[in-house]
């Protein structure tokens, strides 16, 4: 939840990196990258690869805090 909500906290900075989020709000690094693939995976973020890359969240649809709970119970349970 915590990790939605930097990227959500940062989105007019454009994209964030993974890095970034892990050292604001102390996540690991490595969980953060399992955790954003199955969000990018439900479509609720979109990842842009290479030396200016990184995540943002989706706009294109709307995210209710259910989608978020709902992708990181299935993956984790």
């Amino acid at each position: 939840m915590r990790a939605m909500l930097d990227l959500a906290q940062h989105y007019p900075d454009g994209l964030v990196l993974v890095r970034d989020v892990a050292a604001r709000q102390g996540i690991s690094e490595r969980y953060l990258e399992h955790l954003f693939s199955f969000f990018k995976t439900a479509g609720l973020v979109k990842s842009v690869r290479g030396a200016h890359g990184g995540f943002a969240l989706n706009l294109l649809r709307r995210i209710k805090l259910i989608d978020i709970i709902r992708v990181s119970e299935v993956r984790w349970c």
